[in-house]
């Protein structure tokens, strides 16, 4: 299986500011030593690090702000085959990084590809969620939801995580607690987030090499520039009663 030619784009939406470490991004690097050995290329953006302005169109400083990282972030995002949101929980939700993240998605889900489709279609998505709370499901349910809504192909198994025990305490990869030494780091030897992750990384390259070689989806049925100048394929507008 020969996944050489896709590109992974991971979006590490921390609260926490390089170089600070960040728990998602160890959980990150798990998936990252296996695309590493299956020669795909990938790179790692830490949001809250950049100049990301808040809203819901392409440039904010067409809307009053004086700067907007996004439209180089963007660059990146379209270049790559493949996203990966990854986020911590915070009272038992994703974090405002990500929310911010999903809102600037959004904000480019009307423009349309070389088909005429919307512009994410024929990409992959998926999610990464650490925290020490209830709520990965919950929030990969909904950063995966946003994602399908403005274009993504969500394969199955396209999210995972760890959570500690509830309350206070260490965090994934971490290897002290309260001046106790932790061997092996938090969170290495979960079953069920080694398995997952693992999962999560081999079935987003499938989907994203099966759509890249079939050069995305047909355009039959689903071209927004198609419908906006006429063609409604089968639809018929349904009869009044």
């Amino acid at each position: 299986m020969d996944f050489s030619k896709l590109k992974v784009l991971y979006i590490n939406c921390t609260l926490k500011k390089s170089p600070a470490v960040s728990h998602t991004e160890t959980l990150m690097e798990v998936s990252q030593n296996i695309l590493k050995k299956e020669n795909v290329s990938f790179e790692t953006v830490r949001l809250i690090d950049l100049d990301v302005a808040v809203g819901v169109y392409p440039d904010m400083t067409e809307h009053g702000w004086e700067k907007d990282d996004w439209p180089s972030i963007y660059k990146k995002v379209s270049e790559a085959d493949v996203l990966i949101v990854g986020t911590p929980i915070w009272l038992g939700e994703k974090s405002s990084e990500a929310q911010k993240l999903i809102e600037r998605l959004y904000a480019m889900s009307g423009e349309t590809n070389e088909k005429g489709q919307y512009v994410f279609y024929g990409k992959v998505g998926g999610c990464m969620v650490t925290g020490n709370e209830d709520g990965v499901k919950h929030c990969a349910m909904g950063i995966l939801y946003a994602m399908q809504h403005v274009g993504y192909s969500i394969p199955p198994q396209a999210d995972c995580g760890w959570i500690g025990e509830v309350g206070p305490g260490p965090s994934y990869g971490d290897t002290k607690w309260k001046d106790k030494t932790i061997n092996p780091p938090v969170g290495f030897n979960s079953e069920f987030t080694n398995r997952n992750t693992t999962f999560m990384t081999y079935n987003l390259l499938h989907l994203a090499k099966l759509l890249k070689e079939n050069k995305g989806y047909s355009n039959y049925g689903n071209s927004r520039e198609a419908w906006d100048s006429g063609t409604h394929w089968s639809f018929e507008n349904p009869e009044y009663r």
